[in-house]
C-alpha cells in the first residue's frame, strides 16, 4: 500500500547558523541560504509535489518560496511546523550557553527537560507529527519546510528512539528527509539528503 509521502526540508543557511540559537526569531536567509533555496527548487524541478507547507518563520518561508514559484502550488503556513520554543535560550550564542546549567540539562535530558519558559522535545515533536499525520492523501507528495530539531524529533519519534538520540544524525541546511506514512506508521525513506549546489 502506498502511503502519504512527506519531504521534510530544513530551512536554508542564515548568518546565525552554528553560532546563535535563533529560535523563533525572524532572521532571513543569507546569500548562501538563498542559493540553497534556489538549488532545492532545481533539485525538485522534476518531482511531483502536490502540496507545500512551511513553518511561519521567515527563513522557512524564504526557503520554500522558489519551490512555490516553480511548481505553482500555494504555500500553507503551519504553526505546527514552527521552531521549538526555546524560551529564555532564544537569541543566545552557543558558546555563552555552554556554562548554563539549564542548557546542559536540556541537551542531556531531552526526553524530560523543558526549555526555561518554552517547550519540551516531546511537545514540539508531537505537534509536528500530528500535523504530518493529518496531511491527506491527495496532498501527497507534500513538501514541508521546518527546523533542524523539529525534523530530528520527528525522526527519533518515528523510530521509537529516545530524544537524546537526535544528535546521532545530521540535519543540514536545505537538506531533505523523506518519510512515508501508512496507516499511522512512519517509514524513513531518506535522511538528510543534501541538495546539489
Amino acid at each position: 500500500m502506498t502511503g502519504v509521502v512527506i519531504h521534510l526540508v530544513r530551512h536554508g543557511t542564515h548568518a546565525e547558523v552554528g553560532h546563535v540559537l535563533s529560535g523563533r526569531s525572524e532572521i532571513a536567509l543569507d546569500t548562501r541560504g538563498a542559493a540553497e533555496a534556489r538549488a532545492l527548487a532545481a533539485e525538485l524541478s522534476h518531482a511531483q509535489i502536490a502540496s507545500l507547507h512551511t513553518s511561519p518563520r521567515r527563513r522557512a518561508r524564504e526557503t520554500i518560496a522558489p519551490v512555490a514559484d516553480q511548481c505553482g502550488v500555494a504555500v500553507q503556513v503551519a504553526p505546527a511546523l514552527d521552531e521549538i520554543d526555546f524560551g529564555s535560550f532564544t537569541g543566545k550564542r552557543f558558546d555563552a550557553l555552554e556554562d548554563d546549567t539549564a542548557w546542559r540539562q536540556w541537551n542531556a535530558e531531552r526526553d524530560k527537560a523543558r526549555c526555561p519558559g518554552g517547550e519540551t522535545m516531546a511537545e514540539a515533536s508531537a505537534r509536528a507529527l500530528d500535523y504530518l499525520r493529518a496531511i491527506p492523501a491527495d496532498q501527497s507528495p507534500a513538501l514541508c519546510v521546518t527546523h533542524c530539531d523539529v525534523i530530528r524529533g520527528v525522526v527519533t519519534s518515528a523510530l521509537g528512539l529516545p530524544f537524546y538520540r537526535i544528535f546521532g544524525f545530521d540535519c543540514d541546511p536545505a537538506s531533505i528527509t523523506t518519510l512515508e506514512l501508512v496507516d499511522g506508521a512512519i517509514r524513513i525513506v531518506a535522511l538528510n539528503q543534501r541538495v546539489r549546489r
